[in-house]
């Protein structure tokens, strides 16, 4: 019997923020993981619009561009490398020019396609938007009008198996309903479930699964409405939509297999119901962003929160981590990936504040730099913070995409400013720093000079406040020769922390 609950008399929990630092450690431990289901092709033709067809009142876009991305399945297991998961990829792929584009995508984003199937004859499942100035103008899809013959199921069944048998830290089903995910499969999954530490549904219909006992199902709104057979209809949007999954959460759980639920819900973020009656249900806020470009989120939603239980990060921490890997690719057009440098820089960025190590920096700038984007660095101590401050880090913001300040340590402040110094230490500074709306990430360095941390970021800018020149500057050189600028900002008399120190102990702040 479906007891409902009012979500009103529900302790509920938001998720978040969760360390930076968790981007990397998916890296760091590079957890195995399979992905079985239906990969397709996604292509994006761009142009601008400038007049009406003449023939109908329909927009002419001037193909100006092509590009293609891994869909479906496909685009799950790009995720999932681009995070530093070892991937391998299982689903049947046609013989055609797009199975070979698509191949070949796959393997550049790093994952592997020993274990995929090619079913001679077949066509390959291709979807092409058309869209100008960023918006969707029209969708077209090809593909086979069937699914795959008998014996190519049967083909990806012992593809899946020897490709668990040889050792798994979790599997995700990508199952669009296409076909390639057949009885078969299922059957097989199901005689190797002891063998498979983590099993993830993300599945169009997921009561297929339900004998499988998944660990973890992540219905979209609509997909868990159908779940419960349809009696209700969810909320379009906001609050109400929440209320709903936290109401129906002992129903969902339960068709689910018994699984941990995970709702997604596009711009309401995500409601995470444990399979533990004890654990209270978790939500998360999505940062809002264009409705065009929302396709493939749910699958870095799913592989980003796969990847972070394969590597041993809490379940708790989880949804947080996989909703900024979401926002980040509703945050870019087409069909994208989030990057571990990506993921770092928005976890960092949801945490605010938190100092950063030097790792998480370069995986930060690695990803600003892949995007063509300009990498302004500035140092110092911040030690009490003061207008001046303030005036400098917003001048040198505005001469890049990306501001990094360099913090010198409580023991490099002591050897430069004396034993009564700092005043706060690091933790509160970088605390500090990072709440400025114009600094983007903040992190630390133990010497005196910040020359092996330029070294590493390579900045495009360096800046420095104060009454000095460029030829003042030991750090000139290093940055000169890595190819950057170093440029010299504003000073603000009577405005530094020496100054303010001075006030306050003659008893005149």
């Amino acid at each position: 019997m479906d007891r409902r609950v009012d979500p009103l008399t529900v302790p509920i929990t938001v998720a978040g923020p969760v360390p930076a630092a968790l981007a990397g450690h998916i890296a760091e431990r590079a957890p195995r993981i399979v992905v079985v289901g239906d990969a397709l092709l996604d292509g994006w033709l761009s142009g601008p619009a400038r007049r009406l067809g003449r023939d109908g009142p329909v927009p002419v876009v001037e193909l100006a561009e092509t590009r293609h991305t891994p869909g479906g399945a496909g685009n799950a297991a790009a995720n999932l490398a681009a995070l530093g998961a070892s991937v391998e990829l299982v689903a049947v792929l046609g013989d055609d020019a797009d199975a070979t584009t698509l191949r070949g995508l796959l393997q550049d984003a790093g994952v592997g396609t020993a274990h995929c199937v090619t079913e001679p004859g077949r066509r390959t499942v291709v979807k092409r938007r058309l869209v100008s100035a960023g918006q969707p103008v029209a969708r077209y899809d090809d593909g086979p009008a069937a699914g795959p013959a008998a014996a190519t199921c049967a083909a990806v069944a012992a593809a899946v198996a020897r490709a668990v048998r040889t050792g798994v830290d979790a599997v995700l089903v990508a199952d669009y309903c296409l076909g390639a995910v057949a009885a078969d499969v299922l059957a097989v999954l199901e005689a190797l479930r002891p063998q498979i530490p983590l099993l993830v549904v993300d599945a169009r219909s997921p009561a297929g699964w339900t004998r499988l006992r998944p660990d973890v199902v992540t219905p979209n709104a609509s997909e868990a409405a159908a779940l419960l057979g349809g009696v209700e209809a969810v909320p379009l949007s906001g609050p109400a939509r929440t209320d709903w999954v936290v109401r129906h959460r002992d129903a969902l759980v339960a068709a689910a297999g018994g699984a941990d639920v995970l709702v997604t819900l596009d711009v309401d973020g995500a409601v995470r119901l444990p399979a533990d009656p004890t654990a209270p249900p978790q939500v998360t806020t999505a940062r809002p962003g264009p409705e065009a470009r929302a396709c493939g989120a749910g699958d870095t939603f799913a592989a980003a929160y796969t990847a972070a239980l394969a590597a041993g990060i809490a379940a708790q921490d989880a949804p947080a981590l996989a909703q900024c890997a979401a926002d980040v690719v509703v945050g870019r057009e087409g069909t994208a990936v989030c990057s571990t440098g990506a993921l770092t820089a928005r976890l960092a960025a949801s945490d605010r504040g938190g100092l950063l190590t030097h790792r998480d920096l370069l995986a930060i700038v690695a990803d600003h730099r892949g995007r063509g984007e300009r990498i302004v660095f500035t140092n110092g101590c911040f030690d009490v913070l003061h207008r001046g401050h303030v005036a400098y880090l917003r001048q040198a913001r505005a001469l890049g995409d990306v501001l990094i300040v360099a913090l010198n340590s409580d023991e490099s402040v002591s050897r430069l400013k004396g034993p009564e110094r700092p005043v706060n230490p690091l933790e509160d500074r970088a605390g500090v720093v990072g709440a400025i709306d114009c600094v983007d990430v903040v992190t630390a360095f133990t010497q005196d000079t910040p020359a092996e941390l330029i070294e590493l970021v390579r900045p495009d800018v360096y800046t420095k406040g104060g009454d000095y020149t460029p030829q003042m500057l030991p750090e000139t050189p290093i940055v000169e020769r890595l190819g950057g600028e170093v440029r010299v900002l504003d000073y603000l008399s009577d405005h530094s922390t020496t100054a303010i120190v001075g006030r306050i102990r003659a008893g005149r702040a």
